[in-house]
């Protein structure tokens, strides 16, 4: 971290720039062009806009490269990436130059969802990335900020990215919606666990919202942060005044608005789209007089996926992580995971997020596996298959690596030992990866409470002379079978209560050990967990209807060494076993299979499951109308409840499109052309974003709308050209920036102009129910809502 920066943090609190892009338009930056470019071409606007903001008071400033990443500078025929981020680092630096302010290299996305939510591979995301930075780091930059982002996987590609090749302060901010969540469902208490323990110095949010809705991600971060927040908002709701966007908030009440984030814990201030110069001054005014709220802790027990939070405490709640996810003795689980195939693992994930499971342990070892490949492939489809945090169970470092880098949240690695830690503590760190600690030292498991004692004192000082800390690891108390270790059970007691209460460090069991090679197992099971509770547990690996309090005096008996050979507690549990019922495996009929495909995105299964279907004579189109369409609506309204996100959105409507496109030659060509009709679909000119557009298309062709898609920045003129040559039923119209709003309104203008009947919906980031009935269009919030949208077009024009 910069020395002078973060003294500076700790004395005051620091003001960032405001909304460059807004500045530049104002100043003669035309709609379409690419701004980086442009700004190169006319420098002297570029610093102009630089030093107003110094002069208004900021004490960091963003270089104007937030778009200067491989993929989005190619749309301009712009190859050299280095050269330009250098070019406009410079140029910053240079505006500032004999200012007490910094330069901070602005890093924003690439315009595309990484895996496992999305098309880029992983490794290619951080090398355009790297890219970028090495552009900015030749400039001179004195920081790097990653903002805008709303996939916390491609957050964490570019700040694996930056720290790959610098130490300097680097800030990660993400845009989150109204509801609290991004547009991929990161929560904020995920978001700040992931990143803060991957190396971020300052995390926060822009964008998107005014400083009033953006106060709750603050509130919701604060107590769990152990570095900065930051907060840039938008000076309120953008709406449409005549032919220009206008942001709701003035200076002065967006500046006392962010005085309240300032309050709740922002350490970092600064304004998004619509903060002009003034903003910052005023800001700059009022927050002298307010002392910042230093983070409240040094680091945190936490593990974290995508879209939830397991926060691990020491004599509070047990977390419960779900065992299930192991191919020991079970042959179809290790069937499928040899043959590269995830439907039980999915299964089995889902049942136990059901039962109460806060994290899931997931070991992939089967003998002749590519263990390596096949733990990251479990990840990408746990990532959307659940929102649990997984632990991560392997014994091999390689395979413990790859996950890590791939895994979008914070793991668990299933452990390391004295012989294991020269190799998996550097991995642990440099991926902010939390550890279970094994205290066994060479082959065998230590069987006393005090040889176990001298191992974990050992390797907590490996530990901690790595730099993780006792908040980073916890430490497994090792609960082995009391049948074949008489003392097993109290011999793990005392380990569990040394290291809750002498060293202040979390534990955890495998509980289902203790009861091996004994009847009533879930009996004694519970039993176990309830004493392990009393004595500290902080984390029990089980199933979960396991871990919950129980006492039963004959299985406590036998746990506490008082029953010799277990004979009292097997009399007294042997009338439960005078006879197991067999229970018959009950195959579900295959359209309910092909449905629940869909809704689980099985993507591995549903073309066997179509073939499956066609070879028992089901008629393809009974196929799409009975299972594949009813399972998307199905989908949809997971979606509008928030029980899915965007990422198993997108998931099950690839998956439906992979089984349309198996069932394609055996639709019969009546059948292919009863589409519910024609919609054109285009990004409008000067907006270069249709990520959103995309996923619209997609959900519209699979409930059966033909699709013409022009793509992004497409000028008003083209798009009439393209109503006139296909005579759509509806036209969709997109736009992500406040600046191309007044295009759809061309659009629109133009088409009545030409006396073209169709109808209009319109959608994206910055448009809302108002300004698309000012426009004469109908609002589609999300893909969704777009297609609930087009039915209800479709309906109302056939009736007409």
């Amino acid at each position: 971290m910069n020395k002078k920066l973060s003294g500076l943090l700790q004395k005051r609190v620091l003001l960032l720039d405001g909304a460059t892009g807004t500045q530049l338009n104002l100043r003669g930056m035309p709609s379409g062009v690419c701004p980086e470019s442009w700004c190169l071409q006319n420098p002297h606007v570029l610093a102009s806009v630089h030093r107003d903001y110094i002069t208004a008071g900021s004490d960091i400033i963003y270089t104007c490269t937030f778009g200067a990443n491989r993929l989005k500078l190619s749309q301009y025929g712009i190859c050299d990436v280095r050269g330009t981020n250098e070019k406009l680092a410079l140029l910053a630096r240079s505006s500032s130059a004999g200012k007490n302010c910094f330069v901070a290299g602005d890093i924003g996305p690439t315009g595309k969802f990484v895996r496992p939510f999305g098309s880029l591979d992983f490794e290619e995301a951080v090398n355009i990335f790297k890219e970028q930075i090495k552009g900015l780091l030749a400039g001179g930059v004195d920081m790097l900020v990653i903002e805008t982002m709303m996939d916390i996987q491609e957050a964490r590609a570019a700040l694996i990215a930056a720290r790959e090749l610098t130490k300097c302060f680097t800030i990660v901010t993400m845009t989150f919606e109204k509801g609290g969540r991004t547009l991929n469902g990161n929560t904020p208490l995920s978001v700040l666990v992931t990143l803060q323990s991957l190396g971020a110095d300052a995390i926060g949010c822009n964008c998107s919202t005014g400083p009033d809705d953006m106060l709750k991600i603050i509130k919701a971060m604060k107590p769990y942060a152990s570095v900065p927040l930051v907060a840039k908002p938008n000076a309120g709701i953008p709406k449409l005044v005549g032919d220009k966007t206008v942001f709701t908030m003035d200076a002065e009440r967006f500046s006392l608005s962010a005085m309240r984030l300032i309050r709740s814990g922002a350490n970092i201030i600064g304004g998004c789209c619509g903060t002009a110069p003034e903003y910052i001054s005023r800001l700059k005014n009022n927050i002298s007089r307010i002392k910042p709220i230093w983070p409240l802790r040094k680091n945190l027990s936490a593990i974290s996926s995508a879209r939830s939070v397991a926060v691990i405490s020491r004599n509070k709640t047990v977390t419960v992580v779900g065992e299930k996810i192991n191919p020991t003795g079970k042959k179809d689980l290790q069937k499928e995971l040899l043959a590269g195939s995830f439907t039980l693992l999915r299964q089995i994930a889902k049942e136990q997020q059901s039962m109460g499971a806060q994290a899931l342990d997931v070991n992939v070892g089967v003998a002749g596996i590519n263990e390596k490949r096949v733990l990251s492939d479990a990840i990408c489809v746990l990532s959307l298959a659940c929102d649990l945090p997984l632990v991560l169970d392997s014994s091999k470092p390689d395979s413990i690596e790859a996950a890590l880098r791939l895994y979008p949240g914070r793991a668990l690695i299933n452990s390391i030992s004295a012989e294991s830690a020269d190799k998996l503590l550097p991995l642990a760190k440099k991926y902010g990866a939390m550890c279970i600690l094994l205290p066994i030292a060479g082959k065998d498991i230590p069987a006393t409470f005090d040889k176990r004692k001298k191992i974990i004192q050992a390797i907590l000082r490996r530990i901690e002379k790595s730099g993780m800390s006792r908040e980073d690891i916890i430490i497994d108390c090792l609960a082995l079978a009391v049948s074949c270790e008489p003392a097993a059970a109290l011999v793990a007691l005392a380990t569990i209560a040394y290291c809750s209460r002498v060293l202040k460090c979390k534990t955890i069991i495998g509980l289902s050990n203790i009861s091996f090679g004994l009847p009533a197992r879930r009996l004694i099971n519970k039993t176990f967990f309830t004493l392990a509770k009393r004595k500290g547990l902080s984390v029990v690996i089980a199933s979960p209807l396991e871990a919950v309090n129980f006492n039963n005096k004959s299985a406590e008996k036998l746990l506490f060494n008082q029953d010799k050979g277990a004979k009292k507690f097997i009399v007294s549990q042997s009338h439960r076993y005078k006879k197991k019922i067999q229970v018959k495996a009950v195959t579900l009929p295959i359209g309910k299979r092909i449905y629940q495909a869909v809704i689980d995105a099985d993507k591995e299964a549903i073309s066997e499951l179509i073939n499956e279907a066609i070879t028992s004579g089901i008629p393809a189109f009974k196929v799409t109308q009975d299972y594949l369409i009813p399972a998307i609506i199905k989908v949809g309204e997971f979606f509008e409840k928030k029980e899915y996100f965007l990422p198993q959105l997108i998931a099950s409507a690839q998956t439906m499109q992979q089984a349309i496109k198996r069932l394609e030659p055996h639709l019969s060509e009546q059948k292919r052309r009863q589409a519910k009709g024609v919609i054109l679909l285009a990004t409008v000119e000067g907006d270069v974003h249709d990520i959103g557009k995309n996923i619209v298309a997609l959900l519209l062709k699979n409930h059966g709308f033909t699709i013409i898609d022009l793509g992004k920045d497409v000028s008003a003129q083209s798009i009439i050209c393209a109503i006139k040559k296909y005579s759509p039923d509806i036209v969709g119209l997109s736009a992500l920036m406040t600046t191309t709003l007044v295009n759809m309104d061309e659009v629109i203008a133009l088409a009545k102009k030409e006396g073209l009947r169709c109808k209009f919906m319109a959608g994206g980031a910055v448009v809302n129910e108002p300004y698309a009935s000012s426009i004469g269009a109908t609002y589609a919030k999300d893909a969704v809502a777009a297609v609930k949208v087009a039915n209800k077009l479709i309906s109302t024009s056939k009736t007409a």
